[in-house]
């Protein structure tokens, strides 16, 4: 009897069953993030540590070898341009150029008699007394005796020529930054004797980080300021870029180039140079920890405050120094960002507030 009503009773609990609401699906516990809110941040002033180096420094060596009897010009002496600073001894110079101009003197004689005798056989030839043979001889070695003078004057000029190459001269205006050998010494042919760098227009040198100098172009300009006297600043202008990196300690060198230094700027001496820009300037500056990168694109996730949700934006990225990168476009201030976990995140999750960075 009881299993004849459980079974009556079936379609009835069916129903019953039927008439329920459905079970919701849990939603998603939002995923607590670290955040930041965006604000723009002053740009700051770059400074760096370098030396003070002439822009042309060159050295200074004889085209011929010999024995140096005499250097005019040390270590820190001004020196003006065509002023003498060492000789060799020439005596073997002068010998030679000796030895030329004799030669020069009997090609000459040489060729004098040629002539004279190539004028008389002419008269002659003309006169029916000798034949055209001896006249058209005479020619020849006229010719051969002019082609002695000319080759003699060449070697004596070549001999000259040498002899100048035994004293040195200043080619520039300058100071003299080292010296390569003494009086008594021989040196040979393109041996330094001395080092003259010029002292009208000189660079700052500096090694900055491969994170300052890609938004760098020639033409930047500097202030520059020695260190030991940090009151004289003066600007210099970028002239030269390194074309790589350091292979030890991957920095990039500058050369800053300062017209009429003051005296301040000592050759040798080190120097700071600082990039600023005008204080008004601002720049969007978020931790590099923020930037979602997939593919070729940059974006960050904006948390949205009203639905808290996180939303992709692409950005345009700027300069990236100490864990820090500049946005160009992108991002505004006032917005708040996720700055950790951004690769796990994804369009349109629900976040919490984990805490925000100061």
């Amino acid at each position: 009897m009881s299993a004849i009503r459980l079974t009556a009773a079936l379609p009835v609990l069916v129903l019953l069953a039927a008439c329920q609401p459905a079970t919701e699906a849990p939603q998603p516990a939002p995923r607590p993030v670290l955040s930041m809110l965006v604000e723009p941040a002053a740009t700051a002033e770059a400074s760096f540590v370098g030396v003070v180096s002439p822009r042309i420094s060159v050295t200074q060596a004889f085209r011929v070898g010999g024995t140096l009897i005499n250097r005019s010009a040390g270590v820190g002496d001004q020196v003006r341009a065509g002023a003498a600073l060492a000789d060799l001894d020439a005596t073997t110079l002068d010998l030679a150029v000796e030895t030329a101009r004799a030669n020069l003197q009997a090609a000459e004689a040489q060729y004098a008699n040629a002539a004279g005798a190539e004028g008389r056989l002419r008269a002659l030839t003309e006169s029916d007394v000798t034949t055209v043979a001896n006249l058209e001889q005479a020619e020849q070695q006229s010719a051969a005796a002019l082609a002695g003078v000319v080759q003699a004057r060449s070697r004596l000029t070549q001999a000259t020529e040498q002899r100048s190459y035994a004293s040195l001269a200043a080619p520039f205006d300058g100071v003299v930054t080292a010296v390569g050998a003494e009086p008594g010494a021989v040196v040979a042919a393109g041996q330094t004797v001395l080092t003259i760098a010029r002292t009208d227009s000189r660079d700052v040198v500096i090694d900055v980080p491969e994170s300052f100098v890609q938004n760098l172009e020639v033409g930047a300009v500097f202030r520059v300021s020695p260190q030991l006297s940090p009151a004289t600043v003066v600007d210099g202008t970028l002239r030269e870029i390194a074309p790589e990196a350091d292979p030890v300690t991957r920095s990039w060198r500058l050369k800053i180039g300062v017209d009429d230094a003051p005296a301040q700027f000592w050759l040798g001496t080190t120097a700071t140079a600082s990039l600023a820009v005008a204080s008004t300037d601002t720049v969007i500056r978020v931790p590099e920890t923020a930037i979602r990168h997939n593919a070729e694109a940059t974006s960050v996730w904006v948390v949205d405050p009203a639905a808290n949700i996180v939303n992709a934006r692409p950005v345009e990225l700027g300069a990236v120094a100490d864990g820090q990168v500049d946005i160009r476009s992108g991002l505004a201030a006032g917005e708040r960002i996720a700055i950790a976990g951004v690769n796990s995140l994804v369009e349109g999750q629900p976040v919490a507030e984990a805490g925000e960075l100061q």
